[in-house]
């Protein structure tokens, strides 16, 4: 596998972190994540019509770009660093990557443009299609703000869900990160149009989990990068003593094994990345690997950041405790770490 970044990559990458340096700072994020949507509309449209990141894995005969896993690894780690409040990760990741790997064109170019966005129910075990879609899902990412459901039922098979359609209940979920919004969404006979050839369903419906751990690992750990920053930041201007608290041998040995906890989830965010990229048959072991590592490391930075910031670290005003709700609810998302661990142990005996 290729490991490193082209200029092209470079550059992505640099104009995703000169947007998000001037319109995500902490008093938007603080501002997003206390409005009715949890939503920065300005800078959604940014996002989508400036850099046209809405349609970053959306073919380019549908109105994207037709980039990979690894072009998302780098936007989510940009994302992450500055808990971006927004349906990212729902649409323009999980719900484009399922449309195209089920070949549906009819939906991608609203959400290449940004115009519309969608969220994906997986919801294989608890809605069940009959006539029409019935039953419920709680922690639907953005399921209250999505103007498309793409309803994961049994078989699988993948059904297109007008939010506005009669029988369709949509109730948002008061959970402990107020960045990232959830819902519960119960369906009571649905109408609802299948998605996609029966036949590859299964696959697409794997391949779009897949693609969703590996950006959401990407997102960890540009958020424990980010809260690792703080901390050293703090370590080095708090003074006791007639000295900077980073010169004492707890901090130092604490922040250098924080700095081991940043590195390591970022070589397995993107090794997981660039496997995936090339659709090599490790990149199932490295995806769970990557979810599994990166949720542990994040929390445990974003943790230990609130610590080597002493009294200031608790209190509401000071940004350490955003990082640390991120990362406690990215932790569950996609499943625990002990879940993606045991995914892990599973693909590699399968390799032999």
């Amino acid at each position: 596998m290729t490991f490193d970044f082209t200029d092209e990559q470079r550059a992505l990458r640099q104009a995703v972190r000169e947007l998000l340096d001037d319109h995500s700072a902490e008093p938007a994020v603080r501002a997003a994540a206390a409005s009715a949507t949890g939503v920065d509309q300005d800078l959604w449209k940014l996002l989508a019509e400036q850099l046209g990141l809405a349609g970053l894995v959306v073919p380019e005969g549908c109105g994207g770009a037709g980039a990979g896993p690894v072009e998302l690894a780098i936007v989510l780690e940009e994302m992450g660093k500055k808990l971006f409040c927004g349906p990212y990760l729902s649409s323009s990741v999980l719900a484009a990557t399922l449309l195209t790997e089920l070949s549906c064109a009819e939906f991608l170019p609203d959400l290449a443009s940004g115009q519309r966005t969608a969220t994906v129910v997986f919801a294989q075990q608890s809605i069940a299609a009959g006539e029409g879609l019935s039953g419920e899902q709680r922690f639907v990412l953005d399921g209250a703000t999505a103007d498309l459901l793409l309803v994961v039922a049994g078989g699988p098979r993948v059904f297109a869900v007008d939010p506005a359609a009669g029988g369709v209940s949509i109730q948002p979920m008061s959970t402990v990160d107020g960045t990232r919004r959830l819902a519960a969404i119960t369906l009571d006979d649905v109408p609802a149009r299948p998605v996609g050839d029966p036949g590859s369903t299964a696959a697409a419906v794997d391949w779009t989990l897949r693609t969703g751990e590996v950006a959401l690992a990407a997102e960890q750990a540009g958020g424990a990068r980010a809260a690792l920053d703080m901390a050293v930041a703090y370590a080095r201007a708090r003074f006791q003593f007639g000295r900077a608290i980073g010169s004492f041998q707890a901090i130092k040995h604490l922040c250098a094994d924080l700095l081991v906890e940043v590195e390591s989830a970022y070589s397995t965010a993107y090794a997981a990345a660039w496997a995936l990229a090339e659709r090599s048959p490790e990149a199932t072991a490295l995806a769970a690997m990557a979810q599994a590592f990166c949720s542990d490391a994040f929390v445990r930075v974003a943790a230990d950041n609130i610590q080597i910031h002493g009294g200031i670290g608790f209190t509401w005003e000071h940004p350490a405790h955003l990082y640390l709700r991120r990362a406690r609810s990215s932790a569950q998302l996609l499943g625990d770490a002990a879940t993606h661990r045991e995914r892990y142990l599973s693909a590699i005996v399968d390799q032999g």
